[in-house]
């Protein structure tokens, strides 16, 4: 996938969904073995290895992590080859505050520029992920993860900057990557948080075209997992694990 091809919401989701290279395919695999922790923070990536794991050859392999690299999921080391890129909580801070400013600022200019077809794809994100929310037999990970994410997409989807999509896009995929830490901790397990009740808060608002109310409802959303990770880190003497 070109980076440029990154701005385009549309694009991506076709990509992750029918990838048309190797190198796609190899980028996509990666990626979730990452976010999902199957690859752990610092942990070494040697293509001699991984290309048997992924079944692509060293070339496409090192494609595939060159994206992940501007992804900044992943580090290069000079001539040592390539790192999964390391979290911290001073990293999940920054991220949060970043991922803030620019999330809220996109969700109230989507507010103001939305069109009555904004407005509908908004509602049809919503019906689909409380659906996954709601769904008999409990929450598929997988599933909710995807509904999530087109819901997040929805809201600043009217908002024009190419750059701030893009942005919030890698931002989004580090945030996920957090809140596997939070539910591999066991962080997730000590306070009650019902988040459908936080996304009807954000939508409801933002179709009601209230922007500061649905900037702060979507502020307080995103910070949670951050507060949650700090409180628990703080409360088991577990820094360590989140270095």
């Amino acid at each position: 996938m070109l980076p440029l091809e990154k701005f385009n919401l549309q694009v991506v989701r076709a990509v992750s969904e029918n990838p048309r290279t190797l190198a796609e395919r190899a980028y996509l695999s990666l990626r979730q073995d990452i976010v999902c922790g199957d690859l752990a923070p610092g942990e070494r990536l040697r293509v001699e290895h991984l290309k048997d794991r992924y079944g692509v050859g060293a070339g496409t392999l090192r494609e595939a992590l060159a994206l992940l690299v501007s992804d900044a999921l992943v580090t290069v080391e000079g001539q040592r080859g390539y790192r999964v890129s390391e979290i911290s909580l001073s990293d999940l801070k920054d991220l949060t505050d970043t991922r803030v400013m620019l999330e809220t600022d996109a969700l109230r200019q989507s507010i103001r520029l939305g069109t009555p077809q904004w407005e509908a794809e908004l509602v049809e994100a919503y019906r689909s992920l409380t659906q996954a929310e709601q769904q008999e037999g409990g929450l598929e990970p997988k599933s909710w993860e995807l509904a999530n994410q087109r819901f997040h997409e929805a809201l600043i989807s009217a908002h024009r900057s190419p750059w701030s999509k893009y942005l919030l896009g890698i931002l989004y995929r580090h945030g996920e990557r957090y809140r596997h830490v939070a539910i591999q901790m066991g962080a997730t397990q000590t306070v009650q948080r019902d988040v459908h009740a936080e996304h009807t808060s954000i939508f409801q608002a933002a179709v009601a075209r209230q922007e500061a109310r649905a900037a702060l409802a979507l502020e307080a959303h995103i910070r949670l997992t951050c507060e949650l990770l700090t409180k628990y880190s703080a409360s088991t003497a577990k820094l360590g694990e989140i270095h």
